[in-house]
């Protein structure tokens, strides 16, 4: 997804679009509302549309973002100012270990070559809690075909089931798991961090 589409789809006055967009947005708000979180770190962040609203949610109180697209860096950081917007290698982040409370990667790993090793640096940069999620398949392909006739070229296509099992199978542990149609969301702990 170019960021130019990114950005049509979160400023879309699209009422069907909206609906779906902000159930997305409750379904994370939700989840993260009772949890002390203080450093955010979205990887994939396009223009800083989830950070900026997790912002007016008053979840969290430092919010980085990384992309790899300059154009979504340059139009968000004229867009949300109060934002620490970067651009960045989501297999390669320039962060310390255990640098930030949340890490949010949200509509990226389905674009990836290789989602294990991206979810590896995930993990590496989370001092508590990882915030994930992809299209829900087949259910996002076909509603995406069938309302706007296009076929977003997915490079991974997870069931939530799929999604779930990947996740749970690379060192996380599933806290919660919602299914906001048409997307999984995933909310995890590194195992490790959940034995202490």
């Amino acid at each position: 997804m170019s960021s130019s589409d990114n950005y049509k789809k979160y400023t879309s006055k699209n009422p069907l679009k909206k609906y779906f967009i902000n159930n997305f947005f409750n379904t994370i708000f939700n989840e993260l509302r009772a949890m002390e979180i203080k450093s955010i770190l979205d990887i994939g962040c396009g223009e800083g549309f989830t950070l900026r609203r997790l912002k007016e949610h008053g979840i969290g109180k430092k919010f980085t973002g990384i992309d790899s697209s300059r154009e979504a860096i340059s139009l968000g950081k004229k867009e949300n100012p109060d934002l620490n917007l970067k651009i960045g290698d989501i297999y390669n982040l320039k962060f310390k270990d255990k640098s930030f409370d949340l890490v949010i990667s949200t509509e990226v790993l389905e674009h990836l070559g290789d989602p294990k090793k991206a979810l590896d640096e995930l993990r590496r940069v989370s001092k508590k809690y990882l915030l994930l999620s992809v299209p829900n398949e087949p259910w996002f392909y076909l509603f995406n075909y069938t309302q706007w006739g296009k076929d977003i070229g997915h490079i991974n296509k997870w069931s939530s089931r799929g999604f779930k099992k990947f996740i749970a199978s690379n060192g996380l542990k599933i806290l919660s798991a919602k299914t906001p149609f048409p997307w999984t969301v995933i909310l995890a702990i590194d195992k490790t961090s959940a034995k202490k």
